[in-house]
């Protein structure tokens, strides 16, 4: 059960992942040892799953940021296991989600260019045996960056 310090301690964290327990503690109104064992029992439990550092995909060449839809002409545990694998080797997709509706799956990419689409979709997506059709969305803009969990 989390209290209101853990709240607080967990929304600090996930505006600035870098707060040493000193800093936390002068946030939270307790002392570092105390703000330092709060954070590690909000490790241990997996509330806290871990750190990691938000790049800029543009700086990084990452021109292109989509969405496809998956649909699955074929359905079954061995396809969707299959499927699973493929969507594990791509690096340019960066999160992927079944869905209810009329898409199996939604995916999240960043590519380099719209060629580099293409070819994921094209080389990739489509040549799977449980896929039947793919529909993307080219990002324009991103109005809200992904933002911390309501804590």
């Amino acid at each position: 059960m989390l209290d209101e310090i853990d709240a607080r301690l967990l929304s600090s964290l996930q505006k600035d992942a870098h707060l040493t327990s000193h800093e936390l503690g002068e946030r939270l109104h307790l002392s570092a040892s105390q703000a330092g064992r709060r954070r590690q029992r909000l490790e241990e439990s997996g509330i806290i799953q871990g750190y990691i550092a938000r790049l800029d995909p543009v700086k990084l060449g990452l021109n292109v940021q989509g969405f496809v839809q998956v649909h699955l002409g074929t359905h079954g545990p061995d396809h969707s296991a299959s499927f699973a694998r493929l969507l594990a080797t791509r690096q340019e997709i960066v999160s992927a989600w079944t869905m209810t509706g009329d898409a199996d799956y939604l995916l999240r990419v960043y590519c380099d260019d719209l060629p580099s689409l293409n070819r994921l979709i094209h080389a990739v997506l489509l040549p799977h045996p449980a896929v039947s059709k793919v529909h993307s969305q080219i990002v324009m803009d991103q109005l809200k960056r992904d933002g911390p969990l309501p804590t």
